[in-house]
């Protein structure tokens, strides 16, 4: 409750309902990275009437779960795309390095004695984290938390070196100055943090966003999801609804549910790839 994906179901929910004219109940299903709420949708009928709002923490678990009970891709049907942001690549004010080039280096030049905090193995600031150091050839530490809440913590201490986090979780630590800012995961520069260069610059190709979104059941007909796609899209434009994905550093993305399908796998087969290379096993 009061998370993202909690706040995004209510207003959407709110939003949505009279527009097909239902009532819309959300129930949260907590537990194994939202793996669990995902099973109970992919076994509920393919009628539209039970979906899942979740987040890009949903292919990166599911990269490293065993076992799921359920296809990632053939078990859930993607409808809609609601919103995407940058994540911020973070470091302690007291730290020495200025840009995302000098910490790179000085993980290349000392191999694991850089620490990064992340919300846990399999998280989304951890994927991440591995994809930039596979990237840029360099090799750090992982420390998991419990959420990301403890790494912001440690940093701010400088217990760890650096951790790559989610907008509104550490925007007020920046702009209080408690930590500092070297770069957004984004392709592109953030409107939310435009004094921040995209990590593209500094390692050409990488681009990791959190995005949040709606799947149903497996098996739903083509009609079906683009009729709700298309209310979808019509909701999350409005201006409360963009006020409400600006609180997580996102923007509306009302994009086809095919291309929606094709970022979940290409995303799924992105980390999938990670983890082994990385050598990422579940806790």
């Amino acid at each position: 409750p009061g998370a993202s994906n909690d706040t995004f179901a209510r207003i959407l929910a709110q939003k949505l309902g009279p527009r097909i004219g239902a009532t819309i109940v959300v129930e949260n299903k907590p537990g194994a990275s939202g793996n669990i709420g995902a099973a109970t949708v992919s076994r509920a009928q393919p009628n539209g009437a039970t979906l899942l709002l979740t987040s890009s923490t949903f292919p990166a678990s599911a990269a490293i779960a065993p076992e799921l009970g359920y296809d990632p891709l053939k078990g859930l049907t993607p409808i809609a795309q609601l919103a995407k942001g940058a994540m911020i690549i973070a470091v302690d004010t007291a730290s020495p390095y200025a840009s995302l080039a000098d910490l790179l280096a000085a993980a290349a030049k000392d191999k694991g004695k850089l620490n990064f905090g992340t919300a846990g193995v399999g998280s989304i600031n951890h994927m991440a984290t591995e994809l930039l150091a596979s990237m840029a050839k360099v090799e750090m530490s992982h420390i998991p938390y419990r959420g990301i809440a403890g790494a912001i913590t440690d940093l701010m201490s400088g217990r760890i070196q650096m951790t790559i986090a989610s907008f509104p979780s550490i925007a007020g630590q920046l702009k209080a100055g408690k930590v500092k800012g070297l770069a957004v995961t984004s392709p592109a520069a953030s409107p939310f943090a435009p004094e921040l260069p995209a990590a593209a610059k500094t390692v050409p190709g990488y681009s990791v966003e959190l995005w949040w979104g709606i799947y149903g059941p497996g098996g739903m007909t083509p009609s079906l999801v683009e009729a709700i796609n298309k209310e979808i899209g019509a909701v999350i434009t409005d201006a409360e609804m963009k006020e409400r994905f600006a609180k997580e550093g996102a923007e509306p993305s009302p994009i086809s549910a095919a291309a929606f399908a094709k970022i979940t796998a290409d995303d799924l087969a992105m980390w999938r790839a990670i983890a082994k290379q990385r050598n990422i096993k579940p806790e």
